[in-house]
């Protein structure tokens, strides 16, 4: 019996400028990747019989991924928006803002609201998407906000929020 799940939800289609730079910059190292894998490719066809040829059948995957990636970075580029400006209120929390939050036992926080192509937990950065983006989004400066989590309801404290100044730059056309 086949497991159908449903298409996940699309994604905000926002995005910072730098992230914006970072995926175009990424769309360009995997085509000259995928030029060099091509090349190793042809030459371990070349090699002979290709169903025990153990270097064809890994370059076959690795340009199946990168094949993959490519394709879903040329659908998804057009679509997303650079949101390039800073709001005019600097103390509410938006899209780009770095928010540092104090938890009900006074530990902080420190997060960057982003999109979703430029999620990174290990810098902190959480999508726009994600419950605590959610939460935090219009709020301003020594709000409490509470958060609903797996785990049960946590309340937090909003201390400080930042934009960077890079984001008053033009989008690039």
């Amino acid at each position: 019996m086949p497991r159908w799940r449903p298409p996940s939800p699309r994604s905000s289609p926002y995005i910072t400028p730098a992230g914006m730079a970072a995926l175009r910059a990424e769309l360009d190292v995997l085509w000259l990747r995928r030029r060099e894998v091509t090349a190793h490719l042809a030459a371990a066809a070349a090699e002979g019989d290709r169903s025990e040829n153990a270097e064809y059948i890994y370059r076959k995957k690795e340009l199946r991924e990168l094949d993959r990636r490519i394709r879903y970075l040329q659908k998804r580029l057009p679509d997303l928006q650079v949101v390039a400006h800073v709001p005019d209120d600097r103390l509410r929390i938006f899209f780009g803002a770095r928010v540092r939050l104090e938890d009900e036992d006074g530990r902080p926080t420190d997060l960057r609201i982003v999109g979703a192509d430029e999620l990174d937990t290990a810098r902190n950065w959480i999508s726009v998407d994600s419950p605590m983006a959610r939460a935090l989004l219009k709020h301003t400066l020594d709000d409490e906000v509470c958060v609903r989590t797996p785990g049960g309801a946590r309340r937090y404290r909003v201390v400080a929020v930042e934009y960077d100044d890079a984001a008053r730059l033009p989008p690039e056309a």
